[in-house]
């Protein structure tokens, strides 16, 4: 039976606490913990580097899922799996060498990711889909949290999806998710549903409620829940 499964990103999460955030956001009910690096080059902002993320990895036993929104991104790809990712997604936008860099994380132990920004074509990716594990859709530009879900970014999840069809390949969408929008994008596709501010607002009392608000949306969405 089909899961949706809910990753908490923290970058929404409140920095000053953080290690104490990506807890109660796993307890709260979140599946995955949602990584996502920026470089101010690749994207416009900048994160954190992976010793930060070492430094919460012992705070859960959930996977860490790391997004990579930087490039060069092969000479970090080492750092950023001894620093306990379980699965590491790239660009296809980010180098000219996009199935040498899944090579390279599929080396390290780790599962492969590639994601897709909103004007990039799924067509990039048709060439490495025997390499992937996962393939992310953004459905804003990369780069800041608390954006508005594009509409468009629908028809593309139901593209991919029918791309990894038979394949052990999980289709995960990021940004602008919420429990209005995570119905639209369970229904065209997602397994992943990426959710920032809309799981840490109002507080760790708050992100249980927040976390299951979109996990029914989505599930009612496909028939899971009535």
């Amino acid at each position: 039976m089909r899961k949706i499964r809910i990753l908490p990103s923290i970058l929404a999460a409140d920095f000053a606490d953080l290690g104490a955030d990506v807890r109660a956001a796993m307890e709260a009910g979140g599946d995955l913990v949602h990584v996502d690096i920026m470089d101010g080059h690749f994207v416009p902002n900048i994160s954190f580097g992976p010793d930060v993320m070492k430094a919460i990895r012992h705070v859960t036993a959930a996977p860490f899922d790391t997004h990579l929104m930087i490039s060069p991104v092969d000479p970090y790809l080492e750092a950023f799996a001894r620093a306990g990712s379980d699965i590491i997604t790239v660009h296809a936008e980010a180098g000219p060498h996009l199935h040498r860099s899944l090579q390279a994380i599929r080396a390290l132990g780790k599962k492969a990711g590639v994601a897709l920004n909103p004007g990039t074509s799924e067509t990039a990716i048709e060439h490495v889909m025997d390499m992937v594990d996962l393939v992310l859709v953004m459905s804003v530009n990369p780069g800041f949290g608390g954006q508005s879900f594009i509409p468009g970014a629908l028809d593309k999840i139901s593209r991919v999806k029918a791309m990894i069809a038979g394949r052990d390949i999980a289709l995960e969408v990021d940004g602008g998710v919420t429990a209005d929008t995570a119905g639209a994008a369970a229904a065209a596709g997602a397994d992943f549903l990426v959710a920032g501010s809309a799981v840490f607002k109002g507080g760790r009392g708050k992100f249980a409620a927040n976390i299951a608000a979109i996990r029914q949306a989505a599930e009612s969405a496909i028939g899971l829940v009535a």
